[in-house]
């Protein structure tokens, strides 16, 4: 019955949508010479003027016309703040759930999720717990998706979706003529000011529009000369290098740009003083172009030196923890070759590490890079120094809560085996068994059946 009642809600409704229309565009296209026979035929002809009786029928269907919609479900009426087509549906992927709407300005949070921005950063200011998986943050930093922001970008325009701009930040994108400009006032500033602002709209400009990442390095030859130009002064202000090191990050994200990057004097170094220099925002998105440019495998012989890895050990060890991680997946792309590891562990990398693994925090993938470096002599004797840290990492195996943590963890402990520490390791099986319980629970750790194993389980332990 109520489906019924719907249904001939909505007849009625589209019956005095189309008569309102003709109505309209007859007053607006005649003048009012038709209407008034029109209006004979329904019985009207007092002598009054025809247009003002055909604008008083129009009102009074229009009057029909609210009451008619009022009675139909909020589902059935088009929200008139939108100007979408009812046809398409915004991808759940590219809403925020606090907002349920698509993302304008989308960040992602410590727990990996993303959100709007405006919403995330004000309700972290209450309560520092991701909204989705509940779970209390080691940190409060939103970093932009970048890729989800383009994929939303992409998406609007191949559907024709006006997508909302962040409110107070409508941002235009500048032509080559607009970024030569912001280039001219870096290298020839009137003042620190306007050096600084240049900067910073070249920050915005490379942040927001795909194309002006896609043209900058071919822009003019030294157009990343140019940019970086201000670093080489070791006094920088730390918002100037913010703005600069964010910019080079932003253009190293185009693969076409990358080796480019890479091969261009100064930038590797200024990058390696940014590590251990400037806020820590610098710190991290130096530590986020290298990664960057470690996508091209040939970048690793200009960026790869111990004093990169001085300054990333640094990084590891004082930064929050989305900083720490971007610094410590450096590491472990530039370890992949075995020329790197052994210098990683002489530059301070491994006490890092161990630090990040107690306190706890993502410390799976802290594990993973210390299992490349504990392959090395240098790296176990590191893990000695600090005794207690060897029994957290044996707790991390009785324990058993994180398949991935217990997993590398295995990993460092054969490695321990393979240089020599076989009475550290014998001492806690025979103590407690950990290495007999593993092989017991092969489903919860893949790595028990490796064959590196089995020296572990000696007759009479």
């Amino acid at each position: 019955m109520e489906e019924s009642t719907a249904e001939s809600t909505a007849a009625n409704a589209d019956t005095l949508k189309v008569e309102l229309k003709k109505l309209l565009i007859e007053i607006l296209s005649n003048g009012g010479g038709e209407i008034e026979e029109e209006i004979e035929d329904r019985g009207e002809s007092d002598g009054s003027s025809g247009v003002l009786k055909a604008i008083d029928e129009a009102i009074r269907l229009l009057n029909l016309l609210r009451e008619v919609e009022s009675k139909k479900p909020e589902s059935d009426i088009p929200s008139s703040s939108s100007s979408q087509s009812p046809k398409v549906e915004v991808p759940k992927e590219f809403k925020c759930i606090l907002s349920n709407a698509i993302m304008i300005d989308p960040v992602t949070i410590a727990s990996g999720n993303t959100y709007e921005k405006s919403y995330i950063t004000e309700l972290l200011k209450h309560a520092p717990k991701c909204p989705k998986t509940n779970e209390v943050l080691s940190h409060s930093l939103c970093t932009p998706n970048h890729l989800l922001d383009e994929l939303i970008t992409k998406w609007c325009t191949d559907n024709g979706y006006d997508r909302p701009k962040p409110p107070h930040e409508v941002v235009t994108e500048l032509s080559r003529d607009g970024i030569e400009s912001l280039l001219k006032r870096i290298s020839s500033p009137s003042s620190d000011e306007d050096q600084n602002e240049a900067a910073k709209e070249i920050r915005c400009q490379t942040n927001k529009f795909p194309s002006v990442r896609n043209r900058f390095v071919a822009l003019h030859p030294g157009a990343i000369t140019t940019l970086i130009r201000p670093l080489s002064n070791f006094i920088t202000k730390p918002e100037l290098r913010e703005n600069i090191i964010t910019a080079l990050f932003n253009i190293s994200i185009v693969m076409e740009n990358k080796e480019a990057i890479a091969q261009t004097d100064n930038v590797v170094g200024e990058l390696r003083f940014s590590l251990s220099c400037g806020t820590m925002e610098s710190r991290r998105n130096s530590a986020s172009t290298f990664l960057s440019l470690l996508a091209i495998d040939s970048n690793k012989e200009i960026i790869g030196s111990k004093l990169m890895l001085i300054g990333l050990g640094s990084l590891i060890g004082e930064g929050e923890t989305v900083t720490s991680l971007v610094a410590g997946s450096v590491v472990y792309q530039l370890c992949q070759d075995l020329k790197y590891r052994e210098m990683a562990t002489s530059a301070g990398v491994v006490p890092a590490l161990m630090g990040k693994i107690e306190a706890g925090s993502y410390a799976a993938e802290f594990l993973i890079v210390l299992a490349l470096l504990t392959t090395y002599e240098r790296g176990v004797k590191e893990m000695e120094k600090r005794p207690e840290f060897i029994k957290h990492l044996f707790s991390i195996l009785r324990k058993r809560s994180c398949l991935m943590s217990c997993e590398n963890a295995v990993l460092i402990v054969i490695n321990m085996w393979n240089l020599g520490r076989v009475a550290i390791v014998n001492e806690e099986e025979n103590k407690h068994a950990t290495f007999a319980m593993l092989r017991k629970e092969e489903s919860s750790v893949s790595l028990a059946t490796n064959a590196d194993m089995q020296i572990w389980f000696y007759s009479g332990s």
